[in-house]
């Protein structure tokens, strides 16, 4: 699976089997709760530049420990949407077919990552990080973390501390690079590739 990103606004975005992933820049200093109203509307956009149905036709439903899913006049649809922030830009996406997953982050080179892989990403992840080259760990770290927390949306699941017990579906990530040094990853449940 490749992921392609749109800036938004801007054409209608091509769909990849059901699925669109978008960006927008915002202002730098924008409180995070003008950043999900900004992203909830762009999503809104997007449906109804796919669907041909007017924008206010679609809302966003969340439940804690569970996927978001989208609304389509006042009724739950099968359409899932994650979306994600970062300093300066939100992203979204949107699965026409079901649940998905997005995380956005920006590499930086001046923290420590090693206690957080630690702690969040087991010790599988944590060996494969420990063999990557010194000057490619921080990139190896982000990619690993957003494909981490994009995986966790899809199925619905709390950022916790990871455990023996921490059972994650299967799924399908892809990752890639936006302008402002920023990582995007997206998830897909591991059936959604078949159709």
């Amino acid at each position: 699976m490749e992921l392609i990103v749109h800036p938004w606004p801007g054409p209608v975005p091509t769909q990849q089997d059901g699925v669109v992933a978008i960006y927008i820049t915002v202002a730098h200093d924008m409180p995070r709760a003008h950043q999900r109203a900004e992203i909830r509307r762009a999503i809104s956009e997007v449906l109804a530049a796919l669907t041909g149905k007017p924008a206010a036709s679609f809302g966003i439903h969340s439940l804690p420990g569970h996927p978001l899913k989208v609304v389509v006049d006042g009724h739950d649809s099968d359409i899932g949407c994650s979306f994600s922030h970062e300093d300066g830009c939100s992203i979204a996406a949107v699965n026409l077919h079901g649940a998905v997953g997005i995380d956005l982050m920006r590499v930086y080179e001046v923290f420590n990552w090693q206690a957080v892989a630690r702690d969040y990403l087991g010790p599988e992840a944590c060996a494969a990080l420990a063999a990557t080259p010194a000057a490619d760990s921080t990139l190896a770290f982000v990619l690993a973390w957003t494909r981490h927390e994009a995986t966790l949306k899809c199925h619905g699941i709390q950022l916790v501390e990871w455990s023996e017990d921490l059972a994650v579906p299967a799924t399908v990530t892809a990752s890639t690079m936006l302008p402002n040094n920023l990582v995007a990853s997206l998830a897909l449940p591991l059936q959604d590739q078949a159709q």
